[in-house]
């Protein structure tokens, strides 16, 4: 079982590289195996930790977008009475893309989660896909610079976001189902796929983290029963104290990201995963 005090580290770690797009998985993964912590990460005791701390994340989600989700679901229910999406409905049309950009990944989510939960437990390998994501990260970067001025104005950002395509959400929402792979950021794919299709940083942000709240919420829910499952009582407290812990994080990286996304790229978080996934297999394999 996990103590109070690791329940409390993973916990920080998975509110903070939730949002930063690095990775929560992969490093749930590495670190209690850089540290020597005895935690079987296939183990159901380990995954319902894992699905308690992604809620408290996704409700800080909720809760920091609460403004922005209430224009969104009025958006949606005008556009079910009128049947039809007006032109000029911002949030509207930014509700639909949300919702058809969260298809792929439930989608892929219920068809493959488990099988590829078979990974979760290889520290090695979380660390190798660490490696790809800082790939994935600098590549969009780079190749961002070919689909600028697509979506670019001075109008405010929600604004922007919804001038995306249908099909381009669909598109982000692909590229973020390879974020079932520990090691690969969800964050980072959404970030890296709206940067592709014409967004700027800021709005790619925007965009990943309002996608993120269906999609990490859904999940967390639909496992949150295994909660109340007698074999978890004994981890009840750890489960409260690593969720706590991840919500402070989440919050506080959330408002971090939010700030510097308004200046700054993803590239000093793609140098990070590529340095550190090669330290990190390194040192798993000679130990």
């Amino acid at each position: 079982m996990i103590s109070v005090l690791q329940a409390a580290i993973i916990g920080l770690i998975q509110g903070l590289t939730e949002l930063f797009p690095i990775s929560s998985l992969g490093h749930t993964v590495i670190v209690p195996q850089l540290l020597g912590w005895n935690i079987h990460q296939n183990a159901d005791y380990f995954l319902t930790f894992l699905v308690a701390t992604h809620f408290a994340t996704a409700a800080v989600l909720f809760i920091f977008f609460w403004k922005e989700w209430v224009k969104i679901i009025k958006g949606l229910w005008r556009s079910l009475i009128t049947r039809e999406v007006s032109s000029d409905d911002v949030y509207a049309k930014l509700g639909w893309l949300l919702i058809i950009g969260t298809v792929p990944a439930g989608i892929l989510g219920l068809l493959f989660q488990d099988s590829l939960s078979k990974l979760f437990a290889s520290a090695q390998i979380a660390s190798l896909f660490l490696i790809l994501n800082g790939v994935i990260l600098y590549s969009a970067e780079k190749l961002r610079h070919r689909a600028a001025n697509r979506i670019n104005s001075n109008s405010p950002s929600d604004l922007r976001i919804s001038k995306l395509r249908y099909v381009q959400a669909v598109g982000i929402g692909i590229v973020q189902s390879s974020a079932l792979l520990p090691g690969i950021s969800r964050s980072g794919t959404s970030m890296a796929g709206g940067l592709l299709a014409g967004l700027n940083n800021e709005d790619a942000a925007r965009f990943s983290f309002l996608m993120a709240t269906p999609i990490i919420g859904a999940a967390a829910v639909l496992k949150l029963p295994g909660l109340f499952q007698s074999s978890v009582a004994p981890m009840r407290t750890a489960i409260l104290t690593g969720s706590i812990c991840a919500a402070v994080t989440a919050f506080l990286s959330l408002r971090f990201l939010v700030k510097y996304f308004q200046t700054k790229t993803l590239t000093p978080f793609a140098i990070y995963c590529f340095v550190a996934g090669i330290i990190y297999f390194t040192y798993l394999h000679f130990h």
